[in-house]
């Protein structure tokens, strides 16, 4: 297959360019767009932060600092020297009151140059979105084509995400507004759409009388480490599940789109969020798990629970969350989505699981006693992209059939070029094509936000403190109690 065409040249503008959004996503996307030969000629990356670098600062400290963040086989000095000569940066303090003005006017200095598409990448504090824009628009920086990229998370709540959203569309036109979520940029995400609308084997059992249920599950090793203090702010549920496994969710349980334009596929997934089942305080209490992990060992080494990270003071923001979903569709009624996420787990991982319905009659049914397991279509986005069918087969060998269970495997990531798009640097490709197909839109992250206070609410009203896993297990025992009521179990890759 062709490469894709190269987007035109334009101006980045990075805020917060010199953040550790940037330095270990951003411009590491950007290198490999470079060596993609997607970044046309001309195209300039201006950061801008607080810092008191000029452009051959900012190029010697990316120089020094991006190798480390880039996947391997992919660094190259030469490569390295041409990318880092797009780089430019200007200091200004874009929370800093009049006094700031100076370096709003270099900024317009340095976009002058050119009349170009210019996007603008808010790699900043979601407080600070709306100043930026405003300060973009105080000085006449917003072309006709100009893009604006938003950081999740967008707001703490639906009140703060409205403010955002109001803040941001009074500057930019909602086409022009690109609110990333990088779980949607990654291979194995986008071809679970292709999977299923694409192949009348999953189309046409893809619904309740099929589907048993299905699982999401984002677990992560690290701690909060330097995040602290933000995460203490935010928590796993803000941080992960209203956003990432919410949007996860929604590919899954979307009805087929009118087309596969952007605004066909933004429609079916605000459908499933406005269909999701609301919240009150007793369905929190009976469906939605908190955790905080405790010291514990991960990997034969000794690591410090959530509150000895965080420091002296009290909390009681959670570090995990299970949860039972419900979407009230047709098809889906009777089908609970269940969602997990947490950190200090046992492994990396981030995959989606759907499980069919068993058989409950059949000619070998009486072979193992209760009949052939249910089938799973295993969907991996991280550590690797690979989709996963278990079906039943005979065991080899004489002495009568005997059943086990098999994957059909297959890599998503491919064993050679041309290598996958990391996630950003797919969506940072598609904001430079103007195309917002993986992007959440406006009502999308309201109504995510409109299903999710009232778990915040409840947990407020009901007081207490997350229950406890140790560090390096699967969480805590509250979770697996939560799908064990309804007959079921976590899926679980073993230990390697």
């Amino acid at each position: 297959m062709p490469a894709p065409s190269r987007p035109p040249a334009c101006d980045i503008a990075v805020f917060g360019g010199t953040g550790d959004l940037a330095i270990r996503k951003l411009l590491p996307a950007l290198y490999l767009s470079e060596r993609a030969g997607q970044l046309a000629s001309g195209t300039r990356v201006i950061a801008i932060s607080r810092a008191g670098f000029d452009d051959v600062d900012y190029r010697v400290k990316v120089a020094g600092e991006l190798p480390r963040f880039l996947p391997a086989g992919t660094f190259s000095p030469a490569l390295l020297d041409t990318f880092v000569r797009r780089l430019h940066h200007v200091s200004v303090d874009v929370d800093g009151g009049p006094g700031s003005e100076p370096g709003w006017l270099d900024l317009a200095v340095a976009l002058a140059r050119s009349n170009r598409t210019r996007v603008f990448y808010l790699a900043a504090a979601p407080a600070l979105y709306g100043p930026i824009c405003a300060g973009l628009a105080r000085h006449d920086l917003i072309t006709d084509a100009a893009r604006v990229v938003l950081e999740k998370p967008i707001g703490h709540d639906l009140a703060s995400a409205r403010k955002i959203n109001d803040e941001v569309g009074a500057v930019f036109r909602e086409d022009r507004i690109f609110r990333i979520d990088h779980y949607l940029g990654k291979e194995s995400v986008q071809n679970l759409l292709v999977l299923r609308l694409t192949n009348a084997l999953f189309e046409s059992v893809w619904h309740c009388g099929a589907i048993d249920h299905v699982q999401i599950t984002v677990s992560e090793t690290l701690g909060v480490g330097g995040r602290a203090d933000y995460y203490d702010r935010s928590g796993a549920l803000r941080d992960m599940v209203q956003n990432h496994l919410v949007q996860l969710l929604c590919l899954v349980a979307m009805e087929p789109p009118e087309g596969a334009d952007p605004e066909s596929i933004r429609d079916a997934k605000l459908a499933v969020l406005q269909a999701l089942r609301r919240f009150d305080a007793e369905h929190v209490r009976q469906t939605v798990v908190r955790g905080r992990y405790t010291a514990g060992a991960l990997d034969g080494d000794s690591v410090p629970g959530y509150l000895e990270e965080l420091g002296a003071h009290p909390s009681d923001t959670e570090t995990f969350v299970a949860l039972k979903a419900e979407v009230l569709t047709p098809r889906w009624v009777g089908t609970p989505f269940y969602l997990r996420t947490g950190k200090r787990l046992d492994r990396h991982a981030a995959e989606i699981v759907i499980e069919f319905r068993a058989l409950t009659t059949g000619v070998f049914r009486g072979v193992s006693g209760t009949g052939p397991p249910p089938n799973r279509l295993i969907v991996t986005l991280q550590p690797d992209a690979r989709v996963r069918l278990t079906v039943t087969t005979k065991e080899p060998g004489p002495g009568g059939v005997r059943l086990h269970t098999i994957p059909l495997d297959a890599d998503l990531t491919g064993a050679s070029e041309p290598r996958p798009a990391d996630a950003y640097e797919r969506l940072l490709s598609d904001v430079l094509r103007g195309d917002p197909t993986l992007f959440m839109r406006c009502d999308e992250v309201e109504a995510a936000w409109t299903w999710i206070d009232p778990i915040q609410d409840a947990w407020r009203g009901a007081g207490g403190s997350p229950h406890e896993y140790s560090a390096g297990s699967n969480g805590p025992a509250a979770a697996t109690a939560l799908l064990a009521r309804d007959g079921r179990t976590w899926h679980q890759e073993p230990l390697s």
